[in-house]
């Protein structure tokens, strides 16, 4: 039997150009002297934004590779879903590269570059795999480094003990995502998506409970990935603890990493099985918006870090909106899938911003305090605007009629599924986060300085305002088209 695969190297080039300049910066580390090592946030700009140009070439959707002969199935597919969520990965980690500089002096550049950029080559790997091999071999590649990245920072004790708690909570999702990959394989007798989606309905009887297993147990990891409850217990911690850029990043490129691996295992490897995965899809949503949330309600603005505290909260309410489309998907909801695309790529450009925003207020408030930002117009206009519109885009309010849109489109789909109780409950959440979207926003503009410190503020990086200038121009104009949003995402798999 032939199993030589045949390999297209223009398909696979964005994932292999992030990966081969993670190699180039971690030698280049070794060469440069300390003077120069801002060389190396540059190379992983330039790095990035090649990896994106690489996407032109593929862009009309039908380009495979790692494919067995004798139509034995590809391993890598270049269609529509998986450019367009490259594009939301490489975009994320480019904006996490620029308000990262100038890095932190409590953290080896060197490391940091390589470690954002193999993450970043995992999670844009991950939504062009057509396996669950690749799949989890994607996965890990994202998340691996990211363990590294929340501990980096030198004397700083907290980020070790959330890489801990992140890396255990992990590694036990992950060790169950195998077990039920390998029922899978049991029962279906392949990796391949598409050999699985024909097979495993049509499974000996006596295979169907471990069938049936495998699929529930599959789904885990990805769960964990987007922080669905109950897997959230790593976020709050994990967050405060870990580098604000290192932050931003796991709330965007690495929650789209495990959306897309979601969408992939849910709506091509277990199509048969709907029936199973879209209830419990739809009773994770509920749950994790409802408790992220109520959470983030009951954040209190003078705590330390409650800034990133309420972003993480945030965070994993944002994570139960994504998971409605996909459990509307099960019961036949046309653009279901594109839906869910639609809503993450609207949170990562306003999220993204917000961190950038936070990332400059750290500067002059380490604390990260949500009273840190009272008044913070009169300070700096141009940061308060920005993240007062990103807020409004979170919450789903004009000026930010993109994040209605996207909210829009995801109730949707929940009701054409059938799904009202889930569209009820969505809308109750977006009602309680309203309240605390817009209180951190009134905080913005409120008229007293007496929590400022004394003294000029520093002015943002360059980087860090491109950072903002092009999250705050990219909501712009997904709120000014918002159909251009609908034609990016329409052709994604459903």
């Amino acid at each position: 039997m032939n199993l030589i695969q045949s390999v297209d190297w223009v398909t696979i080039a964005p994932p292999t150009l992030v990966a081969v300049t993670a190699v180039a910066v971690l030698v280049a580390d070794l060469f440069l002297p300390a003077a120069r090592k801002g060389w190396l946030g540059a190379m992983t700009v330039a790095g990035l934004l090649l990896a994106g140009l690489a996407l032109l070439p593929l862009r009309a959707g039908d380009r495979t590779s790692f494919c067995l002969p004798d139509d034995g199935g590809c391993g890598y597919a270049a269609d529509t879903f998986a450019l367009v969520v490259q594009l939301l990965v490489l975009a994320g980690a480019l904006l996490t590269a620029l308000f990262s500089q100038p890095v932190d002096r409590d953290l080896p550049q060197g490391e940091f570059w390589f470690l954002l950029l193999a993450s970043a080559a995992g999670a844009t790997l991950l939504p062009a795999s057509r396996d669950l091999a690749t799949l989890i071999i994607a996965l890990e590649v994202t998340t691996l480094p990211a363990y590294a990245l929340v501990a980096l920072r030198r004397g700083d004790g907290r980020g070790p003990e959330s890489a801990l708690k992140f890396f255990l909570t992990s590694v036990t999702a992950t060790a169950i995502t195998l077990l039920g990959v390998s029922f899978v394989y049991a029962a279906a007798g392949s990796l391949h998506f598409s050999a699985i989606g024909t097979a495993l309905p049509a499974a000996d009887d006596r295979l169907a409970t471990l069938a049936q297993a495998g699929v529930a147990l599959t789904l885990v990891g990805f769960a964990f990935k987007t922080a669905a409850v109950p897997f959230h217990f790593w976020v709050p911690d994990t967050y405060t603890g870990a580098p604000l850029p290192v932050a931003g990043y796991l709330s965007v490129v690495s929650k789209t990493a495990g959306l897309a691996g979601l969408i992939l295992v849910t709506t091509l490897a277990f199509p048969g099985y709907g029936g199973l995965w879209g209830p419990v899809l739809a009773v994770l949503a509920a749950l994790t918006m409802t408790a992220g949330n109520v959470a983030a309600l009951r954040t209190d603005p003078a705590a330390p870090d409650s800034a990133i505290r309420l972003l993480a909260w945030s965070s994993v309410g944002q994570a139960g909106y994504l998971l409605v489309p996909l459990a509307a998907a099960a019961y036949g909801a046309q653009g279901a899938v594109g839906a869910a695309v639609a809503y993450a790529l609207m949170y990562a450009a306003v999220n993204l911003g917000a961190f950038a925003v936070a990332t400059h207020i750290a500067r002059r408030h380490p604390g990260h305090r949500l009273t840190d930002y009272r008044g913070l117009y009169r300070r700096h206009p141009g940061a308060a605007l920005a993240l007062g519109f990103f807020l409004l885009c979170l919450a789903g309010l004009p000026p930010g009629v993109i994040g209605l849109f996207a909210k829009v489109a995801v109730f949707s789909a929940a009701v054409e599924a059938g799904l009202g109780a889930l569209a009820v409950v969505m809308a109750l959440n977006v009602a309680i986060a309203l309240f605390y979207y817009l209180r951190w926003t009134a905080l913005l503009f409120e008229r007293t300085d007496r929590d400022a410190p004394s003294g000029p503020p520093p002015a943002p990086a360059p980087t860090v305002r491109l950072a903002i200038g092009l999250s705050a121009l990219v909501a712009l104009v997904l709120s000014v088209l918002p159909q251009l949003v609908l034609t990016l995402t329409s052709g994604t798999l459903l």
